[in-house]
C-alpha cells in the first residue's frame, strides 16, 4: 500500500477538506456541499487536501555565549 503524504492515518476534518474554506473568522469551514461546518466535523464527501495542513512552529533555537563551551 501506498505510503499517503503525513501518513496513512489522517482524522477527516472539514479543517483539511478539498470542498471546504476556512471562514474569514476562522471559527468554521465553508463547504460547497453542506454549507457552514464547524471545523472538526466531517461528512462522507471529505477529500483530504494536504496543502491546508498548517505545521507546527520549530522550537527556537538557544543561543549560546562563549563561556559555555569553555573548559574549566
Amino acid at each position: 500500500m501506498k505510503r499517503k503524504l503525513y501518513g496513512n492515518n489522517i482524522q477527516p476534518s472539514c479543517e483539511h477538506c478539498a470542498n471546504g474554506k476556512r471562514s474569514s473568522d476562522g471559527k468554521a469551514v465553508l463547504c460547497t456541499r453542506r454549507g457552514v461546518m464547524p471545523l472538526y466535523h466531517s461528512c462522507r464527501h471529505f477529500e483530504y487536501d494536504p496543502l491546508k495542513r498548517v505545521p507546527f512552529r520549530q522550537p527556537a533555537i538557544p543561543r549560546y555565549e562563549e563561556e559555555d563551551f569553555a573548559i574549566e
